[in-house]
């Protein structure tokens, strides 16, 4: 028997740093997209609420699918068991590459 595969996608979203679960990941035909489907919350935590859980949690509640450029990516991991999903401050450490990347252009 096989266990469903999860994994932990943790990128960079408008200066934050996301942590995010889900069921199916795979590169889109849009090319530079990874896609994400079947998010993962885990609702068996009533007793501590975390507010940036739910933030996550209400922002993708209607979201089939997913598409994070590659560049935002900063892991992908295949995890056995989920933690939870949260949004953390990026306090100068994580760095987005580049979107502009202009080639130089050199006379001779």
């Amino acid at each position: 028997m096989t266990k469903k595969k999860t994994y932990k996608i943790i990128f960079i979203q408008l200066g934050e740093i996301y942590e995010i679960f889900a069921k199916q990941i795979y590169q889109s035909e849009m090319y530079g997209f990874i896609e994400v489907e079947e998010y993962i919350f885990n609702n068996n935590k009533q007793l501590v609420v975390d507010p940036s859980s739910e933030k996550l949690q209400n922002e993708f509640k209607s979201v089939e699918r997913s598409y994070i450029p590659i560049n935002s990516i900063i892991r992908i991991d295949e995890v056995v068991e989920m933690g939870e999903a949260k949004i953390k401050e990026n306090k100068s450490q994580v760095s987005p590459f580049p979107m502009n990347i202009q080639p130089v252009n050199k006379k001779d």
